[in-house]
């Protein structure tokens, strides 16, 4: 079972992940492509570093709009290193920021 992180550690984490933020018990962001097309490319290469980690986010899209939201459901659905380590990736994956 995966452990919480504490609000401090995930305030630290936050501070290096532009444009993400603390929503209720998930990280969350909201990425704007320019279209579907883009959007969708980002989904997939997200999808592949999940599915490496076997951990999967919550997500929705909306023509260029993927809104991604990360918790561990084993730890209560709170936020994990594994969440922490996901947006990380996801981050290094977008080329709009």
């Amino acid at each position: 079972m995966s452990k919480p992180l504490p609000r401090t550690k995930i305030k630290n984490a936050l501070a290096e992940l532009p444009g993400w933020s603390l929503r209720g018990e998930a990280l969350a962001k909201t990425f704007q492509f320019e279209t579907f097309r883009e959007a969708l490319g980002f989904m997939v290469r997200v999808g592949f570093e999940a599915e490496a980690m076997n951990h999967h986010p919550e997500w929705s899209n909306v023509y260029g709009r993927v809104s991604i939201r990360l918790n561990t459901h084993d730890a209560g659905s709170r936020v994990t290193a594994k969440d922490v380590e996901l947006a990380r990736r996801i981050q290094r994956i977008s080329w709009i920021g």
